[in-house]
């Protein structure tokens, strides 16, 4: 069994920052992707950023120039750095990892249970 733990989340003020962090844990191989989705009640989930194990990154084009995506591989760890923070950033932040188990053939797809980003105007 593997978890996805985040914590980073909050309550900001436009212009402001915060910083997210997701760990994995558990019975794991290696990762290969990492990434940070949101979701608002009423719509789909969408893609915020992603990290390869091998540090290439991709960003929605809502958050190029204000947020970073990084991971800390030795610790199973990934990051979202939000600068310039906007009210329509407003969500709750879901940690996305893409990883092969102990025990397991094939590669699996796990989630964390989201972490609120409230951003004030």
């Amino acid at each position: 069994q593997v978890q996805l733990v985040e914590s980073g989340g909050g309550l900001v003020e436009a212009g402001g920052s915060l910083r997210l962090s997701c760990a994995a844990s558990g019975r794991i191989l290696s990762i290969n992707d990492m990434g940070w989705y949101r979701q608002v009640p009423g719509k789909q989930r969408e893609l915020v950023a992603v990290i390869s194990s091998g540090g290439s990154t991709n960003y929605a084009d809502f958050v190029k120039g204000r947020f970073t995506i990084s991971r800390d591989n030795a610790k199973n760890t990934v990051y979202l750095q939000m600068n310039g923070l906007k009210p329509e950033d407003t969500a709750l932040y879901y940690c996305n990892a893409r990883l092969y188990e102990l025990g397991y053939t094939g590669q699996y797809e796990y989630w964390g249970q989201g972490t609120q980003v409230t951003v004030s105007s």
